[in-house]
């Protein structure tokens, strides 16, 4: 859109007249005068009113930009008011391109006001990015286990403890030639009180302790890969590693890094273990580590046996875990599982023992897959539930309840209303929840169950119908698409939530409930630092009496950072009546009319982080 001032021989109380002609057609007019333009020093008019210049012929001056945000901008210039009802950011932007001294200050004297570099009341915590490591991974390592030890800067920062403030001046430095993205988050997964932060050539790993808060414990080799697929367990009582070890483990390509980790974060690498085809999986059943591959390849690592097994299989499109079993949705309509209790391997032929559990009616390729188990307090044995999407858009749910064990799953449920491929579904203790393809298109429904089990009185019951629209790429941020998955997270007895980041470079995350789409809270990067990956994870209370387990949403940034929010307290809040006990929006500005932030003060923030007015030497001076 076009602006275009003209200026005419006709005069009001002694001064020329100015026109805005706003283009495109029709065309909205402007008049004013050439003092109300030009009168703030160095603002975009004045340099071009200085001896005409920049003027046509005709008195006129063209200038694109937006017609509607110039209206309140003029406006100002002649009362020095503002209207309250424009947007302020979108004002902000527009005010300092035309150099509107005042109008800029007023408006970022209020935008430092509503926000804070100490976010807002679930703000929970700031990592900031660690020391990029000098180490180099040592591939000969493949040939047996070695010892990564933590060196000086690490052991620093775990003595100092993250987040406190030595620490905050710490960040990533990398040698000439590294990627542009090397410092940004890629990857956030945890397990129990442990994360896992994947950057471009290396990962961390933090712990979080009752009494000091997130602690930097593990930090690998620089590789020489980049990391895809990151995988964490913290919790492997009673296995050969020692109870209180923990192992993660990297993928890249066809490879797979695993490493146990000890309490005083030193690492010993396990081995480099090979699927032969892409890694497009990789997690955990109990102590195994699992690869899978959409080409039909499954590996498994027992952590037993400290054996590495790979299966040829059908092509894979979705998988779900519950239990000891691995549940595997393929290309050809069956749904295939593998119990890795009884692994190692049949004796027979030395295979993976992959068995078909069930098989599709219309033989559509499975794409989604959720499974439920017997909750742990039910009297009435053992059951498992799957629900499943496939390429035609159909979901389906199949049961195998105690009293039909033997002859296998039979199909309960089925509802075809998506009309593009199921991406994801999920089945929790109160609700069926299906995801397709037209722009993350959520169905949802009320699941009704009788002593545990899902019933068909009433049956379920449809509850909501929405959008997860997310503008990321298919490769995702930086080509990692695993760091920004919607979900839904949470767990199947409790309520689940989708996280929706709208465009690739936002700062800005959604928090809202995976049953009915209803908004929970907003998160906002309070450096403002593009978002490149999130999580969440549920993490155990203290050990006093009463506490309980809390839910907190991970963000991972373009600066390496790692930012912490409080989803328990947001999830108490969301039906809490807001406490109007600041001034609005409205009310700030009317009270920034009358101070004269123009020309005779300056915004300083003072060392506890409060902003105070300056009065400049010069003003001071001519009172």
């Amino acid at each position: 859109m076009h602006t275009r001032a003209h200026s005419t021989d006709r005069r009001v109380s002694g001064l020329p007249r100015l026109t805005a002609v706003l283009a495109p057609a029709p065309a909205r007019r402007f008049s004013t005068s050439r003092q109300t333009l030009t009168w703030i020093p160095d603002s975009f008019f004045s340099r071009y009113g200085r001896g005409g210049a920049g003027w046509d012929g005709m008195g006129a001056i063209f200038i694109d930009r937006d017609p509607d945000i110039f209206a309140p901008i003029l406006n100002f210039l002649r009362t020095k008011e503002l209207d309250v009802r424009t947007n302020v950011s979108l004002l902000l932007h527009e005010a300092q391109f035309y150099g509107i001294t005042p109008l800029v200050r007023r408006l970022q004297l209020h935008e430092e006001l509503e926000k804070s570099s100490c976010g807002s009341v679930l703000f929970s915590g700031y990592l900031p990015s660690p020391v990029f490591p000098a180490k180099r991974w040592n591939r000969h390592s493949v040939t047996g286990a070695h010892r990564c030890w933590n060196w000086e800067g690490i052991s620093r920062l775990r003595q100092k403890g993250v987040g406190t403030p030595q620490i905050l001046s710490l960040r990533l430095s990398f040698p000439p030639g590294a990627a542009n993205d090397s410092g940004m988050v890629r990857l956030v997964c945890g397990h129990h009180n442990w994360i896992a932060v994947a950057y471009t050539q290396f990962l961390v790993c933090y712990r979080m302790k009752e009494t000091s808060g997130w602690q930097l414990v593990f930090c690998s080799p620089r590789l020489d890969w980049l990391i895809e697929r990151v995988a964490l367990n913290a919790r492997l009582l009673g296995g050969s590693l020692g109870d209180s070890d923990t192992m993660v483990a990297a993928a890249s390509s066809s490879e797979i890094l695993l490493w146990a980790l000890q309490p005083d974060g030193s690492g010993t690498e396990i081995g480099v273990f090979h699927l032969g085809v892409p890694v497009e999986g990789l997690f955990f059943v109990g102590s195994q580590l699992i690869a899978t591959s959409h080409t039909g390849k499954i590996g498994v690592w027992n952590a037993v046996t400290k054996h590495w097994q790979t299966q040829d299989v059908v092509p894979i499109n979705s998988y779900d875990a519950a239990g000891s079993f691995l549940l595997l949705g393929c290309n050809n309509g069956s749904i295939y599982y593998v119990d890795v209790q009884k692994f190692p391997l049949r004796m027979k032929d030395n295979d993976l023992l992959v068995t078909e559990l069930y098989r599709d009616p219309s033989e559509d390729a499975v794409t989604a897959l959720s499974v439920y188990l017997t909750p742990k307090n039910s009297n009435s044995g053992n059951w498992i539930e799957i629900a499943y999407g496939t390429s035609s858009g159909m979901v389906r749910v199949i049961v195998q309840h105690p009293e039909t064990v033997g002859s296998g799953p039979q199909l309960f449920q089925t509802f075809a209303v998506h009309r593009s491929p199921v991406t994801k579904v999920m089945l929790s203790e109160r609700h069926l929840i299906s995801v397709c393809a037209d722009n993350n298109h959520v169905r949802t429904w009320t699941v009704t169950r009788f002593r545990g089990m899902i019933s068909t009185q009433p049956g379920s019951t449809p509850l909501a119908s929405f959008k997860i629209l997310a503008l990321e790429s298919l490769e995702g941020h930086g080509g990692c698409s695993a760091g920004t998955d919607i979900g839904p997270f949470g767990e199947r007895d409790d309520q689940q939530v989708f996280l929706q980041k709208v465009v690739p470079d936002a700062g800005k995350l959604y928090v809202r409930f995976s049953s009915t789409g209803r908004r929970i809270c907003e998160v906002c990067s309070v450096d403002g630092s593009p978002i490149t990956a999130f999580m969440v994870q549920e993490c155990e209370g203290s050990s006093r009496i009463g506490s309980r387990p809390r839910r907190y949403l991970f963000t991972g940034h373009s600066n390496g950072s790692l930012q912490l929010w409080d989803l328990t307290t947001a999830l108490e809040m969301v039906d809490q009546v807001p406490d109007n006990g600041g001034l609005s929006e409205e009310e700030l500005l009317q009270e920034l009319e009358q101070c004269d932030l123009a020309l005779t003060h300056s915004l300083e923030t003072r060392p506890g982080g409060s902003l105070v007015l300056r009065s400049s030497p010069w003003a001071s001076s001519t009172r």
